[in-house]
């Protein structure tokens, strides 16, 4: 994978306040809940699909029929509610061991962090919810792998400058799944309207977490030395691998979940690249989507070094590759 060249230009310092600020008020004016805005009364809609075709990828796979292609993208829906509901325990945790170090300081960026905390427990409590209604109205058979504690007591034993460059990745490609794959109105009609108004409710909130997340990965960047900075890079790339394991392994059991609930037998070959197909589109939701928007790339150039920035897309590459043919 190549990344454009660094620019290390140093930051003017200046008081982050305000961006604080700003994303309390946005956080008072968007905040919403489970059942009133987004739930109200509704089950999901099978007849439609869970996720739009930019993210499930399910058209790529010709042989595939359009009610095949539509329960495809309603087994990766689930494992979508499942995966954010377990990063987010992750998330949720750092942000308010984070909010500790504003405690008896900055009270703007106190208040701030505890609302991104509060929201990030209730999105959590949102996709818990959609799997109970995914659960009543799927086939018997389903598997979720990771084990949501254990993955987040992992992750957390990582640097917090590790966890925050993945933290950030996540929510941004929250927000770039909203744009590229449910904001236009022709993806949109095609999915049920729970899980529309899933992306869009989900997506008005992390819109201001990505902020917190950058204003925090910079605030702990300036205050460690070099080598901490490389140990936080290094501690990345094996977030980065973690994650992809666990893609491998919920891709490999949605899609032979998909396989046996499917009303027909395929080939090997057919099977094959059902797995393969999953399996890439689980890597570009989870990681390629989120290391490839430029927000991130730029705040990337500013925080490593040349050096580090090849070892990452070393790290990335085969991913990458697997995912972009």
């Amino acid at each position: 994978m190549t990344l454009t060249a660094l620019n290390t230009t140093p930051r003017t310092a200046r008081s982050t306040t305000p961006s604080y600020a700003k994303c309390i008020e946005a956080s008072r004016r968007v905040r919403w809940d489970i059942e009133r805005d987004v739930i109200r009364g509704r089950g999901f809609d099978t007849t439609k699909k869970f996720l739009p075709d930019g993210l499930s990828k399910v058209g790529e796979l010709a042989f595939l029929t359009a009610g095949e292609q539509r329960l495809l993208s309603q087994v990766q829906g689930r494992s979508y509610a499942n995966i954010f509901s377990f990063v987010e325990r992750f998330i949720a945790a750092k942000t308010l061991e984070l909010s500790q170090s504003h405690r008896f300081g900055d009270q703007v960026a106190f208040e701030a962090l505890v609302r991104f905390t509060d929201e990030e427990l209730k999105h959590q409590a949102l996709f818990r919810r959609l799997e109970q209604l995914a659960s009543e109205g799927m086939p018997a058979g389903y598997t979720f792998v990771a084990d949501a504690n254990a993955v987040a007591q992992a992750v957390l034993g990582h640097s917090t400058w590790a966890v925050l460059g993945l933290a950030l990745d996540i929510e941004i490609f929250t927000l770039a799944h909203y744009r590229s794959s449910i904001e236009p109105e022709s993806a949109k009609a095609a999915l049920d309207p729970l899980w529309a108004d899933v992306f869009l409710f989900h997506w008005k909130e992390e819109s201001q977490h990505a902020i917190l997340d950058e204003l925090e990965w910079r605030r702990e960047h300036a205050r460690l030395g070099d080598a901490e900075r490389d140990q936080g890079v290094t501690g990345l790339i094996s977030l980065v691998g973690a994650v992809d394991r666990i893609l491998v392994q919920q891709a490999s059991a949605d899609a032979t979940y998909f396989v046996q609930c499917a009303a027909r037998v395929f080939t090997a070959a057919e099977t094959a690249a059902v797995h393969d197909l999953v399996l890439r589109a689980y890597r570009w939701q989870y990681i390629v989507s989120g290391v490839q928007e430029p927000r991130f790339a730029e705040v990337m150039k500013e925080l490593v070094t040349p050096a580090q920035m090849q070892r990452i897309g070393a790290a990335l590459g085969p991913i990458v590759k697997h995912v972009m043919g």
